[in-house]
């Protein structure tokens, strides 16, 4: 196996992130796992990412320890479609048969995709697991809090609630794809959040429970502080799952559930911020779900 046939791919999508992605470009660039591809998909960045990224590919291909190495490195640039889009665009240009994903403010331990491909060989039921992680918020080395703990088996329940596995953290089978999809484009955020909600309600997650990712949070530019009403987009993610038809009795029943708790939360803060149709839509829309049948509410 080379560079050429590798079985692990890393797919990094970057946009507008010139003060953070040669940090985690060289993270992978760094894994102790050989042979490993690399992708870079540039998502339009208008700052000086490009140049970076340049930067780094004529580095790369001058080292010659590199490229002995078997680190295959792509780069290239499309315009500005979304994480979604970006992520999709890596993944149908993956020649490994694992997929790995790597956020471009996040970091990966030297040893993250060696430690991770002997765990999830070793279990060749998976089809998808993830590591444990570090949190740094500005600086700081923050614990997660029990809720965000890291789990292993079947998540959906816990899934419906938050997002239980991190995309820097993943490595799936890239067969996995071919039978639930590539990441919903429609979607400007919570994304992974809807990608796990299909994945979870058919396959199990394994766990390795060592901290080989660095999650880096905090800064103005992070998705969770750019998109306003992040609820409204989970609530689209577990209604456009719940009308899929592939939910269990048990499984339609949980979803019900967290979708009147979530419209509840999202209805609550549309009144306080005086947006009183779009709170009743939020508040009536959990009602037109019942526990049999997918008949659809009002869209938000």
């Amino acid at each position: 196996m080379s560079a050429s046939n590798p079985l692990v791919t890393a797919v990094l999508p970057v946009y507008n992130r010139a003060w953070c992605i040669r940090r985690s470009v060289e993270s992978v660039l760094g894994q102790t796992y050989r042979p490993l591809e690399l992708i870079v998909v540039d998502d339009g960045s208008a700052d000086t990412t490009s140049d970076i990224l340049r930067d780094i590919a004529q580095s790369h291909g001058a080292n010659e320890k590199a490229a002995a190495a078997d680190i295959s490195l792509t780069i290239f640039r499309q315009e500005n479609q979304g994480v979604s889009a970006a992520r999709n665009a890596g993944i149908r240009r993956a020649r490994g048969e694992l997929i790995a994903f790597l956020d471009s403010d996040d970091v990966w331990l030297p040893e993250k995709t060696s430690r991770q491909v002997a765990d999830l060989l070793g279990h060749p039921r998976l089809m998808l697991s993830q590591t444990d992680e570090q949190w740094v918020r500005r600086g700081v080395r923050v614990n997660p809090t029990a809720r965000h703990r890291k789990r292993a088996g079947n998540l959906f329940k816990q899934s419906l609630e938050l997002c239980m596995i991190s995309p820097s953290a993943v490595i799936i089978r890239k067969g996995i794809f071919d039978r639930v999809g590539l990441f919903d484009e429609s979607f400007p955020a919570c994304e992974d959040y809807e990608m796990w909600l299909r994945i979870t309600c058919r396959y199990e997650v394994g766990l390795l429970p060592e901290p080989l990712v660095v999650k880096y949070g905090g800064h103005a530019d992070q998705l969770s502080a750019t998109v306003e009403a992040l609820d409204r987009y989970r609530i689209r993610a577990i209604t456009k799952l719940m009308d899929s038809g592939l939910l269990s009795p048990t499984q339609y029943a949980l979803a019900v559930a967290a979708l009147k708790e979530k419209c509840r939360v999202y209805g609550q803060g549309c009144l306080k911020r005086g947006r009183e149709e779009e709170a009743r839509q939020a508040l009536a829309l959990a009602e037109e779900y019942r526990t049999q049948g997918t008949a659809r509410g009002p869209t938000l």
